[in-house]
């Protein structure tokens, strides 16, 4: 075989340079003689022998920077050079459309924004992706999943328009999805969000780094299902294109090592490396690809190094010596920008002018030629050959780190500028350039005008388009929700002990997780149900599931667990269901959405809890929960330990005092906090109805606690209560007052009527309220439609809490979370949370420490009805709160 020079990698003086070609030689000959598979072999074999001699030496992580695949090695393109030419037509088509797209709705409203230059960079790298290698799903086949570069989305859009699914007038109304609609035409969103393009976009990105930690754990969710026998194996392949500056959000780095721990040959992330963020370059001083390369490498990924077009061959070719690949590995990418925002001319100066060998190689191109030289990710052969390596590899993920322009083909209006990202406007010059540039056959005043353009039916153009898209199963992107009920099985089958329960003392956590135990047997349900949690199944009371269902492991278990002998042993399982993520709320909740996903995503709803401490929850991966209820997610998740009070010991932060405030500004999520076993049992049952039977696309949110409590019955007549949100345990001929109290402090409450009714003969009614924000969006839902009638309705807050009598509410959350259905409470209100940081302590002194305790309560209640100082006072003292004696004002 032809051997192309070796490159100068290591720049250390060569104290024998003779020596080094002798080596060099007989590498060389071993590949002609044996192949790169002996050569492999022979250098790992050195490489163990010089460590075990204390050489301590390691192969660089960083390759020279040129491509990992070379032109021997790539394939032929499909199609040949009329096809490429065809494809080349349909990218240049696709980026006028994007750019006339952003341009027209800035002209018009200069405020709504929009991105022109990342598409610009990627257009060759989504076309041969949607021409060659992107499936759709289609009869039997499930189809790949595509996770798009969010800021790239009019390009997608403008394919999505040649294609058929999106009209001229949909175009017209990017970002603009109100307006849309009053005059008959679909509003394009910003990025993609399936929540408002519930048929064409399958999962959100827009929120930068949430894209590829979710792509990760679809990936595996994929061979998850596989493995379980839910899901025939049929080679379908998850698609990343993410940007490099997105890789400095932690989660898109945080599951690397998983992808190749799992051996995800199923996953491909093509990163965009046009070197530059919405400010200034991504690593001004260095190579973001080196860096990249570094960590997916050292991950455990197959990298591959997609950086410079075709007409830099012969450059490389007549490279003799190694400059040019030296100038390569020593320019940073600052200075990379700076040559892409410049012409040939400057480029000969001061890229080709670093040496007299690089001079020679400059001058066998014109300016123009050196002006038009292309990085990787513009050359459509290039890419080809990238992503059918990343195809064909087997064992382990792949990243294919393509090199791009941001801005690219936009000339001096934004190509390579620090201000590209925010350029949303062109003037009628550079309009007529970006025209010229891509050879579009429209006419000075069609440009202008920024008309959209379309090939005609029979054009080559549109039916290359089409017959690649039909070869390949169909239109991209494409979401599907089959609306299959999934029939979930009668509560008495698995919450019979909850809804029954005479007294028997167990927490709400150990309650949920009989339930869910209980559920993993019923025959038609059981498999579908799919258990997650980050590291703490033994503190929620799971370790019985290990041997029930076994934990997944792609391997199965290699080895023999320390406490095989017991009951609770360790069980992982190549067919096992239980999603142990390890220590990574992010991970596990990724691995929720996958399978909250799953009806959508691959046909098949699946049943998903994803048990965890609730502080871990909205507060650290909010995001995430929020792309979730984007993408339509459907399942339960599970804030256990939750509360300010109930997490004896664990202090500030691991107390969850905020959870059920920021779940009630999720609009599809449905947030409880149960008091009860039972009242646990009827909102599963209810959320399995709804999710599952119904399909309706809102996922729960269910907050339980560890603390041991004796369980009552479910009351008759509570079930409606239980749902809308209060219901209520203890009533009385002529109540005084009203106390509404929410998971752990129901406790608290019924104790604080006893308190009443003992020492100060005040009878009062006790409410268990299972969600404040269901009761608060009844409320604001009733006052909206109460605009529009002549008999008002009530909230149902109002209903029940009807009477001049006063209203003293108690969470284990902050008091915004019980402040928020005070408008529609027609009496005098209190409300007691935990607001402030979380303390150390047993869960009695962190009550009375937050005033919430059953002390606090009655004291509150006496503060309503007894409008005497010296009776407080009194009472304070009564109810052991004596401190406080000294802070109570006078009348």
């Amino acid at each position: 075989m032809d051997m192309p020079p070796a490159s100068r990698l290591i720049t250390d003086t060569d104290a024998d340079p003779g020596e080094t070609a002798e080596w060099i030689d007989a590498l060389q000959a071993v590949l002609q003689s044996g192949g790169r598979e002996r050569a492999r072999f022979l250098l790992s074999k050195l490489s163990s022998a010089a460590w075990e001699w204390g050489v301590q030496w390691r192969a660089a992580r960083n390759t020279p920077y040129v491509n990992t695949i070379r032109t021997a090695d790539e394939p032929a393109y499909p199609g040949g050079a009329d096809g490429l030419l065809l494809e080349q037509k349909l990218a240049g088509i696709m980026r006028w459309n994007a750019l006339a797209m952003v341009v027209r709705a800035n002209r018009a409203h200069a405020e709504l924004g929009g991105h022109i230059a990342s598409y610009a960079s990627a257009a060759d790298l989504f076309e041969v992706g949607f021409n060659h290698f992107f499936r759709a799903r289609n009869g039997d086949f499930g189809g790949d999943l595509m996770f798009f570069q969010p800021h790239s989305a009019p390009g997608v859009y403008a394919r999505a328009y040649l294609e058929g699914a999106l009209g001229a007038d949909d175009l017209g109304f990017y970002r603009r999805e109100l307006e849309a609609a009053r005059h008959g035409a679909r509003g394009l969103s910003s990025y993609p969000h399936p929540w408002l393009m519930p048929d064409f976009w399958q999962f959100p990105t827009g929120s930068m780094g949430i894209g590829p930690i979710n792509a990760i754990y679809q990936a595996r969710f994929l061979r998850y299902l596989e493995h379980r026998g839910l899901l025939a194996a049929q080679d379908r392949r998850v698609w990343g294109v993410f940007g490099d500056g997105e890789m400095d959000e932690p989660e898109s780095l945080a599951a690397l090592s998983l992808a190749a721990r799992e051996g995800l040959d199923n996953l491909t992330f093509v990163i965009n490396c046009n070197l530059q963020r919405l400010d200034g370059p991504v690593r001004g001083n260095g190579h973001v690809v080196d860096e990249l390369e570094t960590l997916f490498d050292g991950a455990g990924w197959n990298v591959i190094k997609l950086l410079w077009g075709s007409d830099w061959d012969p450059l490389f070719a007549r490279d003799a010596d190694g400059a040019l690949v030296e100038a390569l590995n020593n320019t940073v990418d600052g200075q990379l920008q700076t040559f892409a925002a410049n012409d040939g001319g400057y480029n000969r100066t001061h890229f080709f002018g670093q040496s007299p060998a690089m001079q020679a190689i400059g001058a066998t191109l014109t300016d123009a030629e050196i002006d038009r030289l292309h990085r990787g990710g513009h050359d459509m052969k290039k890419i080809h050959a990238a992503y059918a390596a990343a195809a064909a590899h087997r064992g382990r993920p792949t990243v294919i780190l393509a090199q791009t322009k941001k801005g690219f083909g936009m000339g001096s209006a934004g190509q390579g500028r620090m201000t590209t990202h925010q350029h949303k406007k062109l003037e009628r010059d550079e309009l007529l350039a970006f025209r010229d540039r891509f050879g579009l056959p429209l006419t000075d005043a069609q440009c202008e005008s920024l008309a959209f353009y379309k090939p005609a039916d029979d054009s080559p153009e549109m039916r290359h388009l089409h017959a690649q898209r039909a070869a390949l199963g169909g239109f991209l992107p494409r979401r599907q929700d089959p609306r299959e009920p999934l029939p979930a099985p009668p509560v008495d089958s698995y919450a019979r002990f909850a809804l029954e329960s005479d007294g028997k003392e167990m927490s709400t956590t150990m309650a949920l997780v009989r339930m869910m135990g209980n559920l993993l047997k019923d025959p038609q349900l059981g498999r579908r149900v799919v258990p997650i949690v980050a590291d703490e199944a033994r503190t929620f009371g799971m370790a019985g599931l290990f041997r029930q269902v076994g934990i997944y492991s792609s391997q199965g278990q290699l080895y023999e667990p320390e406490d095989i002998g017991s009951i609770l042993s360790y069980r992982e399982a190549k067919d096992g269901q239980i999603l142990e993520e390890g220590i990574t709320e992010a991970g596990a909740l990724s691995s929720w959405t996958a399978a909250a996903t799953s009806y959508s995503v691959h046909g098949l709803p699946m049943l998903p809890f994803y048990i965890y401490y609730s502080m871990f929850g909205f507060q650290r991966v909010g995001d995430l929960i929020w792309a979730a209820a984007d993408q339509r997610a459907r399942g339960f998740l599970v804030g256990a330990t939750s509360g300010r009070t109930t997490l004896a010991g664990e202090g500030l932060q691991h107390q969850d005092g905020s959870s059920h405030l920021v779940a009630a500004t999720i609009p599809n999520c449905v947030a409880y906090d149960p008091a009860f076993a039972y009242e646990v049992a009827v909102i599963v049952e209810d959320g399995m109805r709804r999710m599952l039977g119904e399909g309706e696309d809102v996922f729960y949110y269910l907050t339980v606690t560890n603390e041991n409590n004796a369980q009552p019955p479910l009351p008759d007549k509570a079930r409606e209560g239980i749902l809308r949100g209060m219901h209520r345990l203890a009533g009385c001929a002529a109540p005084r007052a009203r106390l509404l109290a929410a998971g752990a402090i129901v406790k608290e409450a019924l104790q604080a009527a006893e308190l009443l009714r003992t020492h100060f003969g005040v009878e009062v009614e006790v409410w268990s309220v299972t969600s404040f924000s269901e009761l608060a969006r009844d409320g604001m839902a009733a006052d909206r439609a109460n605009r529009w009638r002549e008999q008002p309705a009530l909230a149902y807050v109002t209903a029940q809490l009807q009477g001049d009598i006063p209203v003293i509410a108690a969470s284990d959350y902050v008091k915004a979370v019980a402040d928020s259905i005070r408008a529609w409470v027609p009496a005098p209100y209190v409300a007691l949370g935990t607001d402030g940081f979380g303390r150390s302590d047993t869960r009695a002194a962190l009550r009375d420490y937050f005033e919430v305790s059953a002390a606090w309560i009655a004291f509150a209640t006496i503060e309503k009805i007894m409008p005497s100082v010296q009776e407080r006072r009194a009472a304070a003292a009564t109810l052991g709160l004596a401190s406080t004696v000294g802070e109570i004002g006078d009348d």
